[in-house]
């Protein structure tokens, strides 16, 4: 067996500062397969080409990288690369966000503070009279996110068939609470333009014109249960200004989700009002 210009695992791992532990590892998710090994003692060799490999997945890894995201990467050109990496990057600002309104969310509850709900700004407006193409069903906060795109893609598909297509953002209506024990129902709704030569392919209704009180929100702060501080802002503003709900709280979504960052503002957290 010719081991000639060949790493041995131990100097592989002091060159990469990856432990024969973390080798082996990544050699069984097809990261780092050695060079050679030898069949009767299973000791591992390296070519000195590897090196550049290791080292970007022990990079990557210091970030908390799945592997399966670190093999994408490597199998990649670079251009395709530096794509994933950003995406992976993009997603972890997201869920720092998230968790950093999820620690705000959870002061506010056990403080009992009712006062730091006013960071919410709460304001009024009139809303018209709207068709909208609707899809409910009773649905836990678990399965929620899913649900949701796949109705709302359900829905762009027929409104994209319709008249002048969509007329308004896209809301969800929540008919009952949504958690890990009550399921709802939600309503997913999406704004057409009226086309008495063309009615809807799918289930719609007229949603009545109404007014109500809402409060903006950012990407970071729509993550599950911190959404449930502007909820609850805006039932405290209810209360505090004495007037009456007139249906189930909703969230309207103006912005493109998918696409925002986690401070961008995204959607309105409303609430019918007389």
């Amino acid at each position: 067996m010719d081991t000639t210009g060949l790493l041995t695992i131990g100097m592989f791992a002091r060159r990469t500062w990856l432990s024969p532990r973390a080798l082996r590892l990544y050699e069984q998710q097809g990261l780092l397969v050695p060079a050679l090994v030898d069949e009767r003692t299973g000791y591992r060799w390296y070519r000195p080409d590897q090196l550049e490999v290791a080292r970007l997945v022990a990079r990557l890894r210091r970030l908390d990288m799945p592997l399966a995201r670190i093999a994408a990467i490597v199998a990649a050109d670079r251009a395709e690369a530096v794509g994933l990496l950003d995406e992976y990057w993009t997603d972890e600002e997201y869920r720092v966000a998230a968790r950093r309104e999820l620690v705000r969310h959870l002061r506010t509850r056990l403080l009992g503070d009712e006062g730091s709900l006013d960071m919410y700004d709460i304001q009024v407006r009139d809303v018209p009279e709207q068709l909208v193409l609707t899809e409910q069903r009773h649905v836990r906060v678990q399965d929620l996110p899913k649900w949701i795109d796949e109705s709302i893609g359900r829905l762009l598909k027929a409104a994209a068939g319709h008249g002048d297509g969509l007329a308004g953002p896209c809301f969800i209506i929540y008919h009952g609470e949504v958690n890990e024990e009550s399921d709802g129902p939600v309503e997913i709704c999406l704004p057409i333009t009226p086309d008495p030569s063309s009615p809807p392919e799918v289930a719609s209704r007229i949603e009545p014109a109404h007014r109500e009180a809402y409060t903006r929100v950012t990407k970071a702060q729509v993550a599950f249960p911190q959404i449930l501080s502007a909820y609850d802002a805006v039932a405290a503003w209810v209360d505090r200004e004495d007037v009456t709900s007139t249906g189930s709280p909703r969230e309207v979504y103006f912005a493109d989700f998918g696409a925002a960052a986690p401070d961008d503002l995204v959607c309105d957290i409303a609430q019918p009002i007389e």
